[in-house]
């Protein structure tokens, strides 16, 4: 049914404790930022509506409430490249040393010695950034390819099923880029760009095994995912019944937002562990087809973009050995 093992994953997921609370607090942190600028954001706007009627006042606290979330979302677009370099891929290169049993340092934080990891893989934020945006790309033109196959089968209704299908897809490979990630830290490769190539074409001449394993698990975590939701209703009702002027819809809102930071917190770390498993054991002893890498380059201009990028990281690394032995 599915190529990895949830025992063994959630055991990978109690010893990297340390990396769970850490994501517990930085994404709690941020859904109760969200929680409290928009509070505050409607306390201040239902206090200016104190100079108008009734419906000013509705209005005024409404946009408000919206200023302060916004003001936190701007906060979170600014911090987006650090997030995914200190907790993310922090997250992702000790569950790869765990994955291959290999020990984690003594005496040393996981959290430190990630860093530690994540800067020799990828050196700095804006780096492992950009080989995660280009990952995505490619990923959405490897979706294109399964999207295709479905368009071409005769389904009554077919136009409204695909569109279902598209977004379930792009959900399931919502995972997959971290995965890519993780093959570059595994490989220990000092040129990001080239290896996250290699690792994108073993996963695109594997690419419907591995989508049927992230499908599984899109729809686990997702599952889980309204649980919590649902769960959080009741505190969220209490929430929105004490902010100023309080709509039945921010309790909505403030449920969806501690929902999202479970799911960002335990249940994508658990997938992406899932589908490390499966992607690995399904690489195993393979190597990248030349034919599969030549399909890439037509078909992605951001596949190409990593060569070119691959390049010139070569180059530089070329260049500063040459320095070295010069000074040597």
């Amino acid at each position: 049914m599915w190529d990895f093992r949830i025992g063994q994953s959630l055991g990978l997921m109690v010893k990297t404790l340390p990396f769970l609370l850490f994501r517990l607090a930085v994404y709690f942190g941020v859904a109760l930022a969200y929680v409290l600028m928009t509070g505050v954001g409607a306390g201040v706007g239902w206090g200016i509506g104190g100079f108008g009627d009734e419906g000013f006042r509705a209005a005024s606290t409404f946009w408000g409430g919206v200023v302060g979330f916004g003001i936190v979302g701007a906060i979170m677009y600014v911090l987006r490249e650090y997030l995914l370099y200190m907790v993310k891929a922090g997250h992702i290169a000790v569950l790869v040393e765990l994955l291959d049993k290999q020990p984690l340092p003594e005496g040393r934080g996981q959290i430190d010695h990630a860093a530690t990891v994540v800067k020799e893989r990828f050196g700095q934020a804006s780096v492992l950034f950009g080989v995660d945006q280009l990952i995505k790309g490619v990923l959405k033109t490897l979706t294109g390819l399964a999207r295709g196959v479905f368009r071409l089968l005769p389904i009554p209704g077919a136009r409204q099923f695909i569109r279902l299908i598209e977004l379930f897809l792009r959900i399931a490979v919502g995972f997959i880029d971290e995965v890519i990630l993780a093959y570059c830290i595994r490989t220990r490769s000092e040129n990001a760009w080239a290896s996250s190539r290699e690792a994108l074409v073993l996963y695109g001449q594997n690419y419907k095994p591995m989508l049927k394993n992230a499908a599984w698990l899109a729809l686990i975590v997702y599952g889980l995912s309204f649980v919590v939701f649902l769960v959080m209703l009741a505190p969220a009702a209490l929430v929105a019944y004490l902010i100023p002027g309080g709509w039945s819809a921010t309790g909505v809102v403030v449920a969806l937002l501690f929902a999202w930071s479970v799911k960002v917190a335990l249940l994508e770390p658990f997938a992406i562990t899932c589908l490390m498993q499966a992607y690995f054991k399904t690489i195993e002893g393979q190597q990248p087809d030349p034919e599969w890498e030549a399909k890439l380059d037509g078909m992605s201009k951001p596949f190409r973009k990593l060569k070119e990028r691959a390049r010139e990281a070569g180059g530089q690394g070329q260049a500063e050995a040459a320095s070295a032995e010069s000074s040597g």
